[in-house]
């Protein structure tokens, strides 16, 4: 499993993320956020919030995550992701 190595929240509810193999793209979660994990996240300043776990996971203060193989699919198949 490739893991996230560095992350970074931009506008709009986007995260650049750059992969132990070298593979760098970036994924928008404006869709994505809603629930109770994800709700908090609307908040851009608590987006910016977003780090690495031990994982390789993109993870926040409260807990919400995003796995990093789905990331990866995402970005390097974005046609075959939903």
């Amino acid at each position: 499993m490739n893991r996230i190595i560095r992350v970074q929240a931009r506008p709009n509810y986007v995260l650049a993320v750059e992969f132990d193999d070298g593979v760098t793209g970036e994924l928008s979660l404006a869709d994505r956020l809603f629930g109770p994990m994800f709700e908090p996240l609307k908040d851009p300043d608590y987006f910016a919030k977003a780090t690495i776990d031990a994982y390789g996971a993109v993870c926040w203060p409260n807990e919400a995550d995003v796995a990093p193989d789905a990331i990866y699919r995402k970005i390097v198949s974005p046609e075959t992701v939903s």
